[in-house]
C-alpha cells in the first residue's frame, strides 16, 4: 500500500508561483507512475499532468506551458511548479500514484490506486 502526502499548497496572486509536493511512503517500489488531478468546487475531477516511471510526461491543454510536473526517485517525491498562475487555477489538488506499467501517463483517474488528501490551491484576481 502506498501513502501520499502532499505539501505546498496556499493563496497566491494571478501570475504568481507555487510548487506542488507529493512524497509516497509504503510499497514505492510498486509506483509505476504519478499524477497530480484537481477539482475546482461544483466541477468534476480533472488530470492536471502526470509521470510514468520513464519520465515521459502528459499534460492538460489549460496547464501546458505554465506547469512542469517532475519527480525526484530518490526522495520519492513528485513534484508540479505552477507558474503564472490564473483564478481558474484554484481548486483542490490531489496526488496519485499507479502500479499499471505504461508507456504514456494514465490519464483517468481509475488507473490510479493511490491518492492524497488533497491540498488547496487559491488564486487571487
Amino acid at each position: 500500500q502506498v501513502q501520499l502526502v502532499e505539501s505546498g499548497g496556499g493563496l497566491v496572486e494571478a501570475g504568481g508561483s507555487l510548487r506542488l509536493s507529493c512524497t509516497a511512503s509504503g510499497s514505492i517500489f510498486s509506483i509505476n507512475g504519478m499524477a497530480w488531478y484537481r477539482q475546482a468546487p461544483g466541477k468534476q475531477r480533472e488530470l492536471v499532468a502526470a509521470i510514468n516511471h520513464g519520465g515521459t510526461t502528459n499534460y492538460a491543454d489549460s496547464v501546458k506551458g505554465r506547469f512542469t510536473i517532475s519527480k525526484d526517485n530518490d526522495k520519492s517525491t513528485v513534484y508540479l511548479q505552477m507558474n503564472n498562475l490564473r483564478p481558474e487555477d484554484t481548486a483542490d489538488y490531489y496526488c496519485a500514484s499507479t502500479r499499471l506499467y505504461t508507456l504514456t501517463p494514465h490519464t483517468t483517474p481509475d488507473k490510479y490506486d493511490s491518492w492524497g488528501q488533497g491540498i488547496q490551491v487559491t488564486v487571487s484576481s
